[in-house]
């Protein structure tokens, strides 16, 4: 079977094994991994055996879709009050009840093999255009865990108007079509509010630059008594 004994599409083989050696969790045995697709992305029926607080043990079946990791980032201009963020075309949002499959969010990627600074400063030259300098990592999280492995790493970062090196946008040879919007950052949060940025990790970023990022605003302290 391609993918399992013969190489899929990508010349991948043994996708049948991810989670058969897992022994992190003493109650969770996994017992069977069977692969179910192996397009782009990878599903797998996985079975196992769990031991509950009480003693019992049930044999449980869950789905997986994996997808690779990913990283994102915000790229955020304290002098100017601005944020760099990018707006695509995403078919799956679409025709879950977004009017349009235009999406804001942050620039982000899968990726790919290379660690996840080196995806992101990747990611941010190809779709914002920006050449980036340092860069902070901000926190690790799944994304949805009921049925996807994917963890993405977040990330933030200073861009000024010289480090924007290129009109970004994409790479045509892989059908994307991007857009680069610069907005204010008050602007920004607004649009979380009225629906206009509705993806999660652009929604978690803002909040954070909101919170305890760039953009936080400083703690009055009350007087003493």
């Amino acid at each position: 079977m391609r993918g399992v004994d013969e190489p899929d599409h990508r010349g991948r083989t043994g996708l049948d094994r991810a989670g058969i050696d897992l022994a992190g969790n003493p109650d969770i045995t996994v017992t069977a991994v069977e692969l179910l697709a192996s397009g782009w992305h990878v599903l797998r029926k996985t079975t196992f055996e769990h031991r509950h607080a009480d003693g019992t043990v049930t044999t449980e079946q869950r789905e997986t879709y994996d997808r690779g990791n990913g990283a994102t980032i915000l790229l955020y201009d304290a002098v100017r009050a601005t944020v760099l963020l990018s707006r695509q075309f995403r078919y799956p949002v679409y025709v879950n009840g977004h009017p349009d499959g235009l999406l804001i969010e942050t620039a982000a990627g899968l990726l790919d093999d290379d660690e996840p600074e080196a995806a992101i400063r990747r990611e941010a030259e190809e779709e914002l255009g920006v050449t980036l300098g340092e860069i902070e990592h901000v926190f690790d999280v799944y994304m949805s865990p009921g049925s996807v492995t994917e963890r993405v790493h977040f990330f933030a970062a200073p861009y000024s108007p010289e480090s924007r090196t290129s009109a970004g946008g994409g790479l045509v040879e892989e059908g994307e079509e991007i857009d680069v919007l610069e907005l204010d950052f008050a602007e920004s949060l607004r649009m979380i509010a009225d629906g206009r940025i509705a993806d999660a990790k652009t929604i978690m970023l803002l909040q954070w630059a909101a919170l305890s990022g760039p953009f936080r605003r400083p703690r009055k302290l009350s007087p003493p008594e």
